[in-house]
């Protein structure tokens, strides 16, 4: 695996950028700017950590919490009554959930590869 060419991680990253954007054209409710901007940035740094060490599950596994957390935040920030807002991390959360999702295999198995046998 090829630093910097996994697209999944490039989706993660576009869509973090997105949902921690998003607070500027987007009416703020409950603490779902807080939590589209913290949310938002930890999918940045997740996703460009992967694209430089790719073969790190470990990092992927978080990656897919922190979209996890991005979709759930709006029952955890009290704005899932907020339609603009809410479908934003929505629809940012599963994106990145699903595409991290898809990468934790390859990661696995990349990292399995590399791993060092032990002596004789």
């Amino acid at each position: 695996m090829k630093k910097w060419t996994r697209w999944q991680d490039w989706v993660t990253v576009v869509a973090g950028l997105y949902a921690a954007l998003s607070v500027i054209w987007s009416v703020p409710a409950g603490s779902s700017a807080a939590l589209m901007v913290v949310f938002g940035a930890l999918l940045i740094v997740s996703g460009v950590i992967n694209l430089a060490m790719p073969g790190t599950p470990a990092m992927e596994w978080v990656q897919a919490a922190f979209g996890a957390l991005l979709f759930l935040s709006p029952w955890l920030g009290s704005y899932s009554m907020q339609a603009g807002v809410a479908w934003t991390s929505w629809i940012t959360g599963l994106v990145a959930l699903v595409v991290t999702a898809m990468a934790i295999k390859p990661s696995t198995e990349e990292h399995r590869h590399h791993m060092v046998s032990p002596s004789q």
